[in-house]
Formats: structure tokens, sequence, C-alpha cells
């Protein structure tokens, strides 16, 4: 088996709460500076937040030059692409009618994105395109949304690297592990929000996964985890040492096959994201 290339990385890093943690201070002077003196890779969630009312807005210079500056030349940003190119229709209320997104799967918006990356671009590890559930309302079939996408990754630059992420678990079958691998992209696999568990979908598909995926840690219960903690991500407060004992060696396992793999765990999957990578980083180092 070749080298395994695992990356561990956070969802986010700006938390006052991982003093002691990550942090010398609840308001160090850069947090991502000091986030990177630990790790090696972290997950960009702010650019996803794109799609508004009148527009989609684009990374500002100033940021993507800070990030740039704040972290060293080894370091990897798995970046989360614009909802405007992944939203089929606006964001909307309960009983209001959907309304067509004119940005979704648009080639050019994505040029536009990546163009205002340009500083980062060496430090790209993965663009992650991240789905809703799509249901009937706003995709009129699986095969129409294979189709749409099939088409959209032949457009994308060819020299990038992409992960794709569903939350249909039943979209993600043998034939969605085929299209990725056929356009060379990576699975964004998911713990959490009713999807299938890693490691039973590492088993079934892993033969199928190409040079790299991404694993995301987010659990099953976003605003339960946020009433439980009180925005203080100093402590575990559901603990998943089970799950992730299963699914830690099978992500290592895949890896082993010369694979790169992000970690990315989320506050919200145990109460603190540096807690549970520090569990990850023990359970790699573990013999098998």
């Amino acid at each position: 088996m070749a080298m395994a290339e695992i990356r561990l990385g956070s969802c986010s890093w700006k938390y006052p709460s991982w003093e002691g943690l990550v942090y010398s201070s609840r308001e160090p002077a850069d947090y991502l500076a000091e986030y990177a003196r630990r790790y090696d890779a972290v997950e960009v969630d702010q650019w996803f937040w794109s799609l508004g009312k009148s527009g989609a807005a684009l990374p500002r210079p100033e940021t993507v030059a800070a990030y740039d500056a704040a972290t060293p030349a080894e370091f990897r940003f798995t970046v989360k692409c614009p909802n405007a190119i992944t939203l089929s229709h606006r964001y909307a209320r309960k009983g209001e009618p959907l309304q067509e997104n004119p940005l979704f799967l648009d080639i050019s918006f994505f040029h536009r994105f990546i163009a205002a990356l340009d500083p980062l671009m060496p430090k790209l590890g993965l663009f992650i395109f991240q789905f809703e559930y799509l249901n009937k309302e706003k995709m009129a079939s699986r095969a129409r949304f294979m189709d749409l996408l099939a088409a959209f990754m032949d457009r994308l630059p060819a020299d990038l690297p992409y992960a794709f992420e569903i939350r249909n678990p039943r979209w993600m079958d043998e034939a969605w592990f085929k299209l990725l691998k056929e356009k060379k992209a990576a699975p964004a696999l998911l713990q959490g929000y009713w999807m299938d568990d890693i490691e039973r979908t590492i088993d079934a598909y892993g033969h199928l996964i190409g040079d790299a995926f991404c694993v995301r840690l987010h659990g099953e219960d976003r605003e339960g985890m946020e009433e439980k903690t009180g925005a203080d991500w100093s402590r575990v407060v559901r603990a998943k040492d089970d799950e992730l004992a299963r699914i830690v060696p099978a992500i290592k396992r895949l890896a082993g096959y010369g694979k790169r793999a992000f970690i990315n765990a989320n506050n919200h999957y145990e109460g603190s994201a540096p807690i549970t990578l520090a569990k990850i980083s023990a359970l790699l180092q573990k013999e098998d």
C-alpha cells in the first residue's frame, strides 16, 4: 500500500471558546495563523452563503490575501463553493412559492469565483460543491440532476481538484460513484443529516473512489447541539467514540491505497471540533 495522505481540519475556525485548545487567548491577533500552527487543513464555509435577493457575492480580495498570508505553503483549504451555484431554487419560507435560481450550475459564475481566489489557488485542497436535499419540487428526477451535473463537470477547468456532496441518501449508489470517478472528482462523504454511515459507504463503494475523498463530520442535530453548548465549543456534549472507532479505520484503509483524504470536523458533531480531531489523530496513529 502507498503512504496515506490524510489531512485533518475543522469546519471554520474563528471560535473564541477554543482558547486553550487551539488559541492562546479568546481573541488572538490572527485566528487562522494560530490555527495553522496546529492543523494542516481547514474547510472554508463563509463563501458558500453567497446567494442574495439581488445577486450573488464573491470573496473580497483583502480576505483572500489575509488567508494566504496567515498560512504556510503546505497548508490546504477545502473551500465550499457558493450556494449560488448549487441551489436549484432560492431559499423560501414554508408556504412561499419556489423561485428558480438563475445561477444554478452556472460555469461563468464559478470562473468568477476562482478568479477571486487566485492568490489561494496553490493552497487549494478541494473545491466542494454541496447540494441540498433535492425533492421532486426542486428536481424532476435523479436522472435529470445527473445529466445537468455531468454537463457542468465537463465544463469545469480540468486542472483543479473538485468534490461533490449530495444529501439524497438513495442517490449515493454505484451510478453516483462511477460518475465522480469518470469525471475525476472526489466524493464528499457526510456523517449526519440522515446520510448513510460513512463506514458502510466506504465498504460498499470504496473501490469506485478515485484519487481523493473528503469526510465531513456534522452529526444529526445542529440546533440541539447549539442549545446544549450555548456556543461554548470547548467540550464534548455528545460523545461519538464508538462511531469514530468504526469510521476512522475505514478512512485510513481507503487512504492507504494512495488516495488523498481530508477529514473535516464540525463543532456540531460532538460539541468541540478540536477534541474530535484529537480523537481522530489518536485513532489514525493506532497500529492496525
